[in-house]
């Protein structure tokens, strides 16, 4: 089977990554090894940044309606509420960040609806495909499978978690550590005796034993279980063990846990790849970097490597951009991915709070060799920034760029000629921007900034366009 691009691994990485392939023409199969998508509630918390990306995928009205906001933490002591604990700070809703605070939504559903979205726009997921091979050349790269017809393709993407197999055969390193000796369980259980509207935390005893918290998943009957135990100890992840844990630490008797739906032990680790690249393959998501759950980054920077990945290798495969402009994708994500690695370990350690920084807004490729800043005094957004939400003359902006285009923001200045796959928006005046032009990319960054249109085509000539 031949295939432009080859996408190993369907979790949310391969699925979004597969999306937006799809919607640019890019002929690309996602090959899962399990005969089914990942069927728990791990990664649950969808950053604004992310609704920033679901929204330009078009898949935000699903996501709105499968979640909710985090609930309130109630502390629990001896069977009694003791004290709220919130755990982000909250933020105003502006115009130009309309999605200001993480919307939960268990990560089996995030996954049933990107895969709706790739089967919507035409694309497949081939399931029970296990990878056992893999070999490159200057032309391509070739799969061999545990069954069915080994894929040639032109690229191919690892997005087969933290013990990607495609990492390993390529002999890509990770550089880590544990972030937290103590085991973790986590867990997806339907349970009675807790009310819905709260996120129930049970802090440690003093006998030992870690902390318990379950907390309610939105649009479904389960919660979502985590338990931490001391260094040395196996969790007990079947539904006695998960009984004997929440009858130890909190007032309720064994037989409040009804079911396990699934469950899960690790480790807490960040590690992040040597190297983001190798040849014609790229490492996106968890086969990239491994975080700790406590900052709710894990998906959404995996998310976002997808986003970062997928257009370049449409601009490569489909728009006639120089082959040079997959480099930009380790320069950008790597650094970025170190950042969010250490955001979410001090999170983790308690040496942070979940604020600003975790909502991921603040992100860009500043520093990047496809970022150009060309104006005499810029203001407070630059080229290499997220470019914000805003209306323009009547028009959204977040509207305009919806899609697999770019896009030109003429703010009091006249928009120059433009290629077809530019789409122009202008006006007077626009606050978060001020006076100027500014190229979004399709990630939604802005990759040029000028105050005429000077050097706009040779920069556009770069990408292909």
């Amino acid at each position: 089977m031949d295939t432009d691009v080859l996408v190993v691994g369907a979790g949310p990485t391969g699925l979004a990554l597969g999306v937006d392939l799809a919607r640019r023409g890019v002929a690309a199969l996602v090959a899962e090894r399990a005969e089914g998508l990942f069927p728990g509630s791990r990664g649950k918390g969808i950053q604004p940044r992310t609704m920033e990306v679901f929204d330009d995928l078009g898949m935000l009205d699903a996501i709105r309606a499968a979640g909710g906001p985090y609930p309130v933490g109630m502390v629990w002591q001896d069977g009694t509420r003791t004290g709220e604990h919130r755990m982000f700070d909250p933020a105003e809703e502006s115009e130009d960040s309309p999605y200001t605070g993480p919307w939960m939504v268990p990560q089996w559903r995030t996954q049933e609806i990107l895969g709706a979205r790739l089967a919507e726009l035409g694309g497949t997921v081939a399931f029970g495909r296990e990878l056992v091979g893999l070999t490159q050349d200057a032309d391509g790269v070739r799969a061999e499978f545990a069954s069915g017809e080994p894929v040639t393709a032109r690229y191919a993407v690892a997005a087969d978690g933290g013990r990607s197999t495609v990492r390993r055969l390529l002999g890509i390193g990770m550089t880590g550590e544990t972030v937290d000796p103590n085991p973790m369980l986590v867990a997806d259980v339907r349970i009675s005796g807790l009310d819905r509207d709260n996120w129930h935390i049970f802090p440690p005893r003093g006998d030992g034993d870690g902390f318990l918290a379950v907390c309610p998943l939105p649009g479904t009957e389960d919660f979502q279980l985590v338990a931490q135990f001391p260094d040395g100890t196996a969790p007990d992840a079947s539904l006695e063990g998960v009984r004997k844990v929440v009858a130890a630490r909190s007032h309720l008797a064994p037989e409040a846990v009804t079911e396990v739906r699934w469950a899960s032990d690790f480790r807490p680790r960040a590690a992040l790849a040597d190297r983001f690249r190798s040849g014609r393959v790229f490492l996106a998501g968890d086969a990239a970097h491994v975080h700790s759950p406590a900052g709710g980054q894990g998906l959404n920077t995996s998310v976002q490597d997808a986003y970062n990945l997928g257009w370049k290798l449409g601009a490569v495969l489909t728009g006639g951009a120089p082959a040079s402009l997959l480099d930009t994708y380790e320069e950008e994500r790597r650094p970025i991915a170190a950042d969010m690695l250490g955001l979410s370990t001090r999170v983790h350690r308690g040496q942070t709070r979940r604020g600003a920084a975790t909502r991921q807004l603040g992100l860009g490729y500043r520093e990047s060799s496809l970022t150009r800043e060309t104006r005499t005094a810029p203001g407070a957004l630059r080229a290499g920034d997220r470019a914000p939400d805003g209306t323009l003359d009547g028009v959204r902006l977040f509207d305009a760029f919806r899609g697999p285009h770019w896009t030109l923001v003429a703010v009091g200045t006249a928009a120059p000629d433009l290629p077809e796959q530019v789409r122009a928006v202008g006006g007077a005046q626009q606050a978060a921007y001020g006076k100027g032009l500014f190229l979004v990319r399709p990630d939604g960054y802005v990759g040029w900034a000028g105050e005429t249109g000077d050097g706009l085509r040779r920069y556009l000539e770069r990408a292909g366009l």
